[in-house]
This record gives structure tokens, sequence and C-alpha cells, in this order.
């Protein structure tokens, strides 16, 4: 049954990140799933050389690791895989899809792995256990059938490199490009702003970039939850005495303060290392705005160094020799009033000119974001806009400098670089059909929001998951949870139960594939897969744990196996070879990116991983000028699309330190301090007071627009706490449903999940909220 309702506990949150909170953190992790001993020791092997990948963040492995080289957050995911839970057949003897849809996203990933594939049947409601040549067979026989346009095969971000190529090559012999990943959720934004303005969609810091950099600016990332690692890097910064500068909608613990649990004088002592020097709430969706701000305040300090004939503030000479575009950029800085910036921003203009005196003392700077950036109807510009700020001293292409976007998931970034991509420029076809002898499709594939277009249409026909909980990590929830089930096949690949899997197509397979930690032997003897970090480093990473069944198959083994039950025969594709030696899989992916993957299987266990060529770090520009771009900016907003008016409070959503993107361990954020429920929306003391609200009382918010769709969640309880005036934050997923399809980033199309115009309206079960009008 599903877990009852548990009372919400709020108290003020001031510890630090790190300290004995992820002590705590962990130690009841690894209780929790029963494997104290087992994971232990796993742990000591985490993001090492000789070791496994994390299977959450993808942030960097250093060559020389720390004795624990994994966080709190790591610790959880790496539980959560090796859980000596299980469910086999049994469980769905005892539960219908009909019951297990009202259970919660924790409870049904915490009933543990997944043993068996299962086919549903509907005439029970259930799923059934089903042989794999049968499962590969059916799935085989549908695909057939179907028309291969409307077919779309997602990757969530974590499969490796060695499954996310043989992915993408089935795709394409399949016949489509309709390559969707999690990216085009989050970072898609950078993939697009980055490219055409550095000419690579990535980013240009390494680790070795953080012992020589001079200033680091962070916007929109929550490191102690979502990357709590490179805490290290930023403690070891601030040692040094670099200054961090951030700017974020909420003053988030791990941009606060930081005890380092590897060191056992600060566990002893409690002491914490400040992160942030400038700590600056900027309005959700202001970051073009705060950041034309300081470079409104750079051209001013260089208009007076000018003109007192002393050194100019704005690097003068790498502009004229690697940029195009300044003139334009500088006008459009010039003519924007500083009214208009301190509006949209929510920020006075002494602190965005503060912010940019100290970045104009460094010699070497870097900018650090995240999806608090790129989730914006203009997500796209406000990556150019950093890049912007970044080139006018010359900060990208020199040590200690440069950008860094920080990616989510464990191999997302490095789905995209072995082909994972709906656009077929971005892929190698032309190699693809010499090494392989077919003609890959050239037109253009879905992304993840023209994927749930097409499936709100009912045109979509199948829709195969390498991982991931698609329909919970997607906007406009009630709709497209409706249109799923019109669907004629799903077929998930996954370690765990989760909301995708029984919500469901007319026909459904759920596969359960070996994690990566689990020991994956195949005919020559167990295998190791490769990962990309996010600052473009390849690793290897071994498996170590006993597998959680030996029904279980590997992801690669899966993808072969569907491969031949719906491709005709290719002579020049092997997929049993591939399966049986990882190598030979790596040898493919050599010859189809040679110039990434040179000597792939040699280099794969080089510590602190091999770098992919990152053209902009050496300061060659692959854009259409042959040089990096200034951009103008089109608008200050950063979601124009959005009318706001009376009584329209804006939204955000955020991740709590209980959670890793969908999957949910527990209920509680220690770092806002609720302890036992994730519905809940963080107000301002000021908006409360507007609003007639009190501490605990319940609301429900409506979504503002003018669509004809209800948009609505109830049932979240008023905490207190420090946000922008006007501005509200809520859980995601828990806030999915509020979000329409078409808010999203122009260009990428990445959902616009952190600015929501919503109404405050009295909850189901609730006294009725006075509304300000």
């Amino acid at each position: 049954m599903s877990e009852p309702e548990q009372p919400v506990r709020v108290e003020p949150a001031t510890m630090p990140a790190g300290g004995w909170g992820s002590v705590s953190d962990v130690t009841q992790a690894l209780g929790g799933q029963g494997v104290v001993l087992k994971d232990t020791r796993l742990l000591l092997k985490q993001n090492k050389p000789d070791g496994y990948a994390c299977v959450s963040c993808a942030w960097a492995k250093p060559a020389d690791p720390h004795p624990f080289e994994f966080c709190s957050s790591g610790a959880k995911a790496t539980a959560w895989e090796t859980t000596s839970r299980a469910i086999g057949p049994d469980f769905f003897d005892r539960h219908t899809l009909t019951e297990l849809e009202s259970w919660s996203d924790h409870e049904l990933e915490d009933h543990g792995r997944l043993t068996v594939p299962l086919r549903y049947d509907a005439a029970s409601d259930k799923y059934r256990p089903v042989d794999w040549d049968v499962a590969f067979a059916g799935i085989g026989v549908h695909l057939r059938t179907l028309d291969r346009k409307k077919v779309v095969f997602y990757a969530s971000g974590r499969a490796s490199l060695e499954t996310s190529y043989m992915y993408q090559l089935l795709a394409r012999m399949y016949g489509n490009n309709n390559l969707p990943d999690s990216s085009n959720m989050c970072h898609e934004s950078t993939s697009v702003g980055l490219q055409k303005t550095i000419g690579v969609g990535v980013g240009t810091v390494g680790l070795n970039d953080f012992t020589h950099t001079e200033c680091i600016l962070f916007f929109g990332q929550n490191v102690g939850v979502n990357s709590p690692r490179m805490l290290h890097q930023l403690q070891e910064a601030r040692r040094r005495g670099v200054p961090i500068i951030t700017f974020n909608p909420l003053r988030e613990r791990g941009l606060v303060s930081f005890t380092n649990p590897q060191s056992p004088l600060e566990m002893i002592t409690g002491h914490e290392t400040a992160i942030s020097t400038q700590y600056h709430q900027v309005r959700p969706g202001g970051d073009t705005a705060a950041i034309m701000g300081m470079c409104k305040a750079i051209f001013a300090l260089d208009d007076a160094a000018k003109a007192r004939g002393e050194q100019r503030v704005i690097d003068v000479a790498f502009i004229g020799e690697h940029t195009h575009g300044f003139d334009a950029f500088e006008r459009a800085v010039r003519a924007c009033g500083w009214d208009a910036i301190e509006r949209e921003a929510g920020l006075p203009r002494a602190a965005l000119e503060q912010a940019a005196d100290v970045y104009c003392k460094a010699g070497a700077a870097m900018g650090v974001y995240g999806m608090g950036l790129t989730q914006h109807r203009n997500g796209v510009q406000n990556v150019t806009m950093m890049v912007n700020l970044l080139l006018l001293r010359g900060n990208i292409g020199k040590p200690g400098a440069g950008i860094c976007p920080v990616r989510g998931h464990s191999n997302v970034q490095g789905q995209r670089t072995v082909g994972i991509t709906e656009k077929p420029e971005l892929a190698p076809l032309d190699k693809l059909r010499e090494q392989y002898g077919f003609e890959p499709p050239r037109d253009q594939g879905l992304t993840t929001v023209d994927a749930c277009e097409a499936i709100l249409k009912r045109e979509l026909q199948a829709f195969i998951g390498l991982g991931g909980n698609f329909l919970r990590a997607v906007p406009e929830t009630r709709l497209m949870e409706a249109a799923w089930r019109e669907l004629p096949l799903t077929v998930q690949v996954a370690t765990k139960l989760n909301r995708n899997h029984v919500i469901h197509g007319k026909a459904a397979y759920l596969l359960p594939c070996l994690g990566r930690i689990e020991i994956d032997r195949q005919r020559s003897g167990p295998q190791a897969v490769t990962v990309e970090d996010s600052t473009s480093c390849m690793h290897g990473s071994r498996g170590m744990a006993e597998p959680a069944a030996p029904s279980l198959l590997s992801e690669p083994a899966i993808v072969a196996g569907i491969a031949k039950a719906t491709l005709d025969p290719n002579p020049r594709v092997d997929w049993d070879a591939w399966v049986a030696d990882y190598a030979s899989i790596r040898d493919a992916i050599e010859q189809t990116f040679p110039e990434i993957f040179r000597d792939f299987n040699e280099r794969m266990w080089t510590p602190g991983g091999f770098r992919k060529p990152l053209a902009a770090a050496e300061r060659i520009w692959k854009t259409d000028s042959g040089k990096a771009e200034f951009t103008a900016p089109e608008e200050l907003p950063g979601n124009p699309d959005l009318a706001g008016g009376d009584g329209v409070l804006r939204l955000f959503t955020i991740r709590s330190d209980g959670q890793f993107n969908t999957t949910i361990y527990s209920h509680d954020d220690r770092f806002r301090g609720v302890h036992g429920s994730r519905m809940v929306l963080f107000m301002g003391q000021a908006d409360m007071a507007r609003h007639g609200l009190a501490k605990g009382d319940l609301v429900a918010l409506r979504t503002k627009a003018d669509d004809g769709v209800e948009r609505r969640v109830d049932g979240l309880q008023i905490v207190p706490y420090d946000v922008p005036p006007g501005c509200i934050a809520g859980y995601y997923p828990e806030c999915n449903p509020l979000i329409p399809l078409w808010h999203h980033a122009k260009e990428s199309k990445v959902p616009a999940a952190k600015s929501i115009d919503v109404l405050l309206e009295c909850s189901a079960e609730a006294s009725p909220v006075a509304h300000v009008t």
C-alpha cells in the first residue's frame, strides 16, 4: 500500500554543506538499503582510476583522488543501486498497476531492484514475467510494423559510452534520428549557446583551471546538492583567497559554507569555510539583466581607465584578434538603462558594480553555471551573455579561465559525444554510412518537447526508453499521462520501478538491466565501460558488486537483443561480438570518432581521464566567422512569454538534498530544514503577509495561462524562506504539472522550469487563502 502521510517538520537550516550532516546522510543511506558492509568497501573504489564511476553526478574525477572520492549524494546513489531489496515476479501478483499509480516516487523505487523481464497483461492490469527471447521477439514484431519516423529512442543520460553508441546506431539503422535525451531538459541551452559563440557545445574548464583561477562567478547552480565533490575545488580556491561571486535566487548552504568531512581537524573543531564572498539573490529569470549590469559597469570602469591613460579594463588585444560582433554588443550595453536592469535582475546597481569591480581585478576568471541559467525562455541568451562577460576580459582559452556548465547525470555529455542527438548535423552520418554500409537518415529528429507534442497529438507510435523516468521529468504532466496510455508500444530499460513504468502504453515491456556498479560478465570475461565527465574527460568504470539477480542482462546486451529482433541482418554489425567483448565496441567508437577516441582501449584507465579535443580551450573558434562571437541580447526579461499580472507569483522549481533528478531517496531536505514531505512551497515573509498566509498553511497553485488548459497542484504547505519578492519555490518534479509544454527555451526547447507564472488558490484541504488584488 502507498505511504501514509507524514507530519511535516520545518526547522532552521544553519549547518554547512559537508560536515557531520553528510556523514549522517551516508550512514542512513547505507543502513536504509541494508548494504552497510558491502557498500562501505565499494565506496572506497568510487570515482577512483581503478574503480567505478559514480552513477549520479558527472563532476570531474581527479587523477589524484581523495581517500574518499565520493559525496553523500554519490553514496546515496550507490546504496540505491546496490540495495539488498528486490522486486520479483510475486510483487506483481500482489499489485495491479492501477494501484501502483497511487504510490509515491520514493516508495516505488524503494522496493528495490527489478530482476526479471516483464510484459504488461491488460486482462489482469499487471506485469507478468516473460523470457528474454520472447520479450525481444515481441518488441521486434511491433517495431517492424510501425512507421519508423514515429518511434522515439530516448536516453536518460546514465548509459555508458558503449551502450550509447550501440543505441544511436540502432535508431539510425531503424530509420530515424529521434534520439532525444535528458540534456533536452537541462543543458541543451548550453549546447546551442556555446556552439554558436565559441564553436564547441561544452565547457572549456578543466580541474587544473581551479588551481590557477583568480575569480569564480557562480550562476544558478546548487553545488551542495547537485555536485558536492566540487566543494573541494571551491574550498581550495577560497583558501588561496579567490573571490567567489554567486548569483542565485536562494541562499543555498553549499554556496554559503562547507566543512570538509575528509578533514579530521575540521570535523572535530566544526571549522567552516565561507564559500561565497558575494551572494546576490537574483530574481528568477533576471540573469541576462544581472550580467548586462556587470558588463555596463565594466564599460564604465574601462572608460575611466582610458580617460586616465591607464591600462584598459577590457582586453582590447584579445577582442581585436579573437572576437566578432563586439561593436554591436557594446552599443546594446551602453543603450540599456539601469532602471530596466535593476527591475529585471531584482538587484541594485551598486551590487552589480561591486561584482564587476572584483571580476575586473582578476587576471583569470571562470564562469560556473547550472540550470538556473538554462531553464528559461531566454535560456540560450543567458548562456551567451555569460560568454560575453568572459570574452570582455579574454577569459576563455587561458589557464584559470573559461566557461564551466555543470552537467547533471553521469554520462549525459558523453552520450552526445558518441552520437545520441536528434540533430543530424551533429552526428557523423557519412562515417556511419562508410563504416556500416547503410544510408543513415538525414532529416531532423524529435527533441524531448517535440516527442511530447507528438504524443499529445496521438501521432507517436512507440517510445523506447534507455533508463530514466521520462513521464515524471517532462512538463504538462496531466495531459502527458493521459496521452501516454494511448501509445501503441512502450519499452523501458531500467534498474528500479518508477512512475513511467506503472503508466504505460497499450503494449508495454519492462526490461531490467545490470547497474554500472555490478560485475558485468560476458563471454570474454568481466567487462568495463566508459563515461565522460563534465570537463570532457573520459574514464573507465569497472563493476565491483555482485548482480542483484542472475537473470539481469547488461544494457549493451539489451540494446543488441532489440536490434537483432528488429533490424535486417547487416554483415558489418556483429551485435553478439560487441556484447561478448566491450573492447570491440570501443574499437568501433574509435573508428567513427578517431580525433576524440584515439587509442581508446589503451587510454581509458588514464588517471583523471583523457580529455577530448576542445578547440575553444586553445583559442581556435569553430564558428561561422572563425572567431568567438559577442551576441547582443534581444531583450532583458528571461521569460518574455509570461504576462505577469495582479496577484501573480513567479514559481521556480528546485531539487532537495534527498533526491537526484527524479529519484527521491527521502522526503527530507536537510539544507532547507524540511523533513517529512516534499509538498511544500517556499515563500518570503513579505509575500506571506500580502497573501494573508502563515507558516504551515495549505494552498494550491494554478498556472496563469490563457490556453484553456487547467494546470493545478494542490496540498502545498507554506514554508517561510528567504526568497526574492514576488517569487516562490517548489520541488521538481512535484511542480512539473504547472509547466506548460510551450513554455520552453527558444532555440533549445529546454522546458522553462525556473520561471512559471502562478496564482495562489484555496486548497481543497485548507481554509480559504486571501488573494491580493
